[in-house]
């Protein structure tokens, strides 16, 4: 597929986008919207994370479906008005589904969609906005993470692990509550370390490495052999860390070992809570090419496949007796013997 990149005339619209060559009218059934428009979170395109999670679902599904697409960067320190500008633009060029990736997008993604009713809009982590064209693409990220919490609970060496999250929001708590009852589950005992990096995503949490450098190196310093981390482009900085310091680090939401920023420090990526954000972008496409749209809240779950944990490393798998509790833990979950916190 041919991707052109072209510069968004507004400012408030974001910094670029990429425009397939594909178009609706190459779409099967009566689909006749010009593709999906795609607006990322803080941290944009690139960051082997959520954001890139989502962009998967973006490529396969402007491959499979033949149309066209528009994904579009978000501005440094930018406003709501930003948002919606940016949102009323792919609405106004006919893009359908238009998806805003992340809880920021709540307050544009009610405005717009309510000046735009026959277009579907997704949000990504917020299931505040309820509206007929909305669908709030949602998770039980606790799910994943207590999976986390299990697996670094079995192959810490000296009983003491950590979490790092980008930000101090109730989202990022989900993945924070649902790993220490993972790990506690193991051995009531065991030692965990905790930080959030920022009290608001607009100081960085979710897009600075260097930040996560330096909460690794301390957890490490503390004592902590496995590092988890909820913290989007800054978990980059936690990987590399631990990877120098021969410590395990958890990915999230991508399966972080198999992405190529990454390759260096992959050895000691232990696996991947994951998040199909990837699949709900994919879904909620499909939905609207075959017209009948998804609305309301969509959320993702072990048992549906919209959240897990990524095994892809061969020294996780060696691991038999860890592999071992986190698939039981896996089935526990899913027949309901567990229920997972979220604070």
């Amino acid at each position: 597929m041919t991707v052109a990149v072209i510069a968004l005339a507004a400012a408030g619209c974001g910094k670029s986008s990429s425009d397939s060559a594909g178009g609706g009218s190459e779409s099967s059934g009566a689909y006749s919207g010009k593709g999906i428009g795609l607006a990322y979170d803080i941290g944009g395109k690139g960051d082997q994370s959520f954001n890139d999670a989502a962009f998967s679902g973006f490529e396969k599904a402007e491959s499979e479906f033949k149309i066209g697409g528009r994904d579009v960067e978000p501005n440094d320190s930018e406003s709501n008005a930003d948002k919606v500008q940016r949102l009323e633009q792919l609405a106004k060029a006919g893009y359908n589904p238009i998806i805003g990736v992340g809880f920021v997008y709540g307050p544009a993604v009610k405005e717009v969609a309510a000046k735009f009713p026959k277009t579907t809009f997704g949000i990504v982590d917020d299931d505040s906005v309820k509206a007929d064209n909305v669908a709030d693409l949602v998770f039980h990220e606790e799910q994943a993470s207590y999976l986390a919490g299990v697996a670094a609970a079995k192959a810490t060496k000296k009983k003491h692990i950590g979490f790092i999250g980008g930000v101090d929001i109730p989202l990022i708590h989900k993945f924070e509550a649902g790993f220490v009852q993972g790990a506690r589950s193991v051995d009531p005992k065991i030692k965990i370390e905790k930080q959030y990096l920022t009290q608001t995503p607009q100081e960085g949490g979710f897009s600075s490495p260097d930040k996560g450098k330096d909460a690794a190196n301390g957890q490490i310093e503390a004592g902590a052999d496995v590092i988890y981390h909820a913290a989007g482009l800054s978990g980059q900085g936690v990987i590399q860390t631990a990877a120098e310091h021969k410590v395990w680090a958890i990915g999230v939401d991508s399966d972080q070992y198999q992405q190529s920023s990454l390759a260096k420090y992959k050895d000691w990526i232990l696996g991947s809570a994951l998040k199909n954000v990837g699949g709900a972008v994919y879904e909620l496409t499909k939905s609207v090419v075959d017209g009948k749209p998804l609305s309301g809240e969509v959320r993702g779950d072990l048992k549906s496949g919209g959240v897990g944990f990524a095994d892809s490393n061969p020294k996780y798998q060696a691991m038999k007796d860890v592999v071992a509790a986190v698939d039981k833990a896996k089935q526990d979950i899913i027949d309901g013997t567990v229920t997972v916190n979220t604070q």
